[in-house]
């Protein structure tokens, strides 16, 4: 699909130039000189080396200088090997550039620091990657579905793309990139790109992605991968043994698109393809723009996780098309995105299911922000030097978007609609912080319909550690069911015959085991156990939840599968707390043997969480 003429307009226009909030966005997590010059343009040439776990060739920036005396750039990189640098003078001539690569820095990765000889429009950088690279994982055959091809992704947010490109790893930054990227001839390369070149597998494949984005959205995977349509505007790449049951599970997605362009404003992106990669994928998925990374996890076969694919989606609007500036601000992003999510699930599977949704994830927050520092539950975080992925949590994302959904009830939905609208539609391929975006909400929303919600209750919202006392509470009269009947079998009133579990949704199974009394006992335990074989169920997500319960209370019965799931999934949302709980019921020396087995598999960012409960 061509992209339409007004996106791309503003596409090109972000591409040439920043911001006045990009060239000031002081980004304490890049040491990128972006108030000197910016790169405009990437250019990527790299062949995918799966025998030496490494990219390897160069990368080409298109700079704009903003500073007419500055002769120097200043990129970001981690774990690279550098092999020289060129630039390619006014006259045409490639020269020699001479260069600094600065020592490591755990967290921000090590400055590459280019002096010139003039302010040149185009420099190459000749690189190869190391085996290391947070952002890469590099899977054997039989670490994969099919067991005949090796396997090879990214995964650059927060600020991982710096460990396979050298780059201006900054959200304030905003590129449009193209590349040819080379494999072997029985591999398809994918990009978060234009990937009308892959549909013939040779071995040799060309990208182009016309429209700006953040660094972090650029995205590379390559594998034995499969592609086949779900409708003019989607399809899905993916090992041919979960092709079909991904095409099954998904083909809802273009309702999703239809639904959230009368909401919000037409999709911007041409083309909305997904990417199913191996188990070991640390994340649910990667909104990588134009092609979402997704977990295979999701696949449940009854449709009941594809929230998953509305919030990945929802993304192309907030985070993708208007981007925070700098990670302190990530709930702009993910808050926003939740939001649009649940808006979307409304609108496509109805509203109990959407409010089943929103009351599962506050009830997750609720319980994690009994165990978050006092100062991460801001919205507004302050990470003061931390590694971004250390900061995560359902804060950002939950909290960010009971905020919205706050301003949506009191302003209500047609004037808080409008308001979103105009918000993506004025910062359409920009990056922005928290600061501008109350500035924004003040002007647009607060002082325009005055004496309804007031500033001081915005900077609770934003700057105040935990949630206001007047939050939205999402109540289920479906859960209500679940509960009444959950606390007469609890009485001894009922027996489980009686639960009428043979209609439940996956999310009423969820609201049931998580509202199980923490210290129930070993035989109520085995009673649901028989009853519901719970130890023994496919879909991902109810399995983690009864895990957890297990663990905490010492049901022995389940490690056996307990083993199996940990070893087969690296979704770090389904793996890390189980871990946590295996530690702190002391099942360490259980919980190690088995991460030494499952490690290899697991995705590096998953690795670096898990290593740090075993030292």
């Amino acid at each position: 699909m061509k992209l339409n003429s007004i996106a791309y307009a503003m596409a090109l226009s972000s591409a040439l130039s920043l911001s006045s909030t990009a060239i000031a966005a002081q980004d304490q997590h890049s040491y990128a000189n972006v108030e000197q010059v910016v790169t405009t343009h990437v250019h990527l040439d790299l062949d995918i080396n799966f025998d030496k776990k490494e990219l390897e060739g160069f990368v080409e920036h298109t700079l704009s200088w903003q500073d007419k005396n500055s002769k120097q750039l200043i990129l970001d990189t981690r774990d690279l090997e550098i092999d020289k640098i060129m630039y390619k003078a006014q006259n045409g001539a490639w020269h020699k550039a001479n260069y600094k690569l600065a020592q490591r820095d755990d967290v921000k990765g090590s400055k590459l620091t280019i002096n010139l000889n003039s302010q040149a429009e185009i420099i190459r950088i000749y690189y190869n990657s190391l085996p290391i690279a947070s952002g890469l994982q590099w899977l054997t055959p039989v670490q994969t579905a099919s067991k005949t091809q090796p396997f090879m992704y990214s995964q650059s947010q927060a600020i991982h793309a710096r460990s396979w490109i050298p780059i201006q790893d900054t959200p304030a930054m905003r590129v449009t990139y193209s590349a040819r990227i080379q494999t072997p001839e029985d591999i398809r390369a994918v990009m978060s790109a234009d990937n009308s070149d892959v549909k013939i597998k040779d071995g040799d494949y060309r990208f182009t992605m016309p429209q700006a984005i953040s660094p972090y959205l650029i995205a590379i995977g390559a594998g034995n991968l499969e592609y086949k349509e779900m409708s003019h505007q989607t399809a899905i790449y993916a090992e041919p043994g979960i092709l079909d049951a991904s095409i099954a599970e998904f083909n809802d997605t273009q309702a999703m698109i239809d639904k959230t362009n009368l909401m919000y404003g037409e999709y911007a992106w041409g083309r909305y393809d997904l990417l199913m990669l191996p188990p070991s994928f640390p994340f649910g998925g990667m909104e990588n723009p134009r092609l979402s990374f997704i977990t295979p996890t999701v696949v449940a076969g009854d449709k009941s996780l594809v929230s998953l694919i509305a919030h990945e989606l929802a993304h192309s609007w907030s985070g993708n098309l208007v981007t925070n500036a700098t990670w302190e601000d990530l709930w702009l992003n993910e808050g926003f995105t939740s939001y649009v999510e649940n808006r979307i699930m409304e609108e496509v599977f109805g509203k109990d299911r959407a409010v089943m949704e929103q009351s599962l994830e506050v009830a997750r927050l609720k319980g994690q922000l009994e165990t978050i520092d006092a100062p991460d539950t801001i919205l507004n975080l302050k990470l003061n030097g931390r590694d971004p992925d250390d900061a995560f949590s359902s804060v950002p994302y939950i909290k960010g978007q009971l905020f919205l959904l706050y301003l949506e009830e009191k302003f209500g939905r047609e004037r808080f609609d409008i308001f979103v609208k105009k918000y993506f539609d004025d910062y359409s391929f920009k990056s922005l912080n928290t600061a501008e975006f109350v500035t924004y909400l003040n002007k647009n929303l607060i002082n325009k319909f005055p004496g309804i919600v007031s500033s001081d209750k915005v900077h609770e919202w934003i700057y105040q550690p935990g949630l206001p006392a007047d939050a939205p509470n999402p109540t289920s009269d479906v859960f209500k069911v679940v509960d009444a009947n959950l606390k007469s079998w609890l009485k001894g009133s009922t027996t489980l015959d009686t639960l009428a579990t043979d209609k439940w949704t996956v999310h009423e199974w969820l609201h049931f085991i998580n509202n199980l009394p923490r210290d129930i006992s070993i035989d109520n335990m085995k009673k649901i156990d028989a009853a519901f074989n719970l130890t023994q169920t496919t879909n991902a997500e109810i399995a983690f939840a009864w895990f957890m319960l297990a663990v905490g209370n010492g049901y022995q019965e389940v490690y056996p599968a307990l083993d199996k799931h940990l070893t087969g999934i690296g979704r770090r949302k389904l793996i890390v707390p189980l871990y946590k709980t295996l530690v702190k019921h002391n099942k360490k020396d259980w919980a190690n043997k088995v991460y030494l087995n499952a490690r290899p598999g697991y995705h590096p960012l998953a690795q670096g969480t898990i290593d740090a409960l075993f030292k």
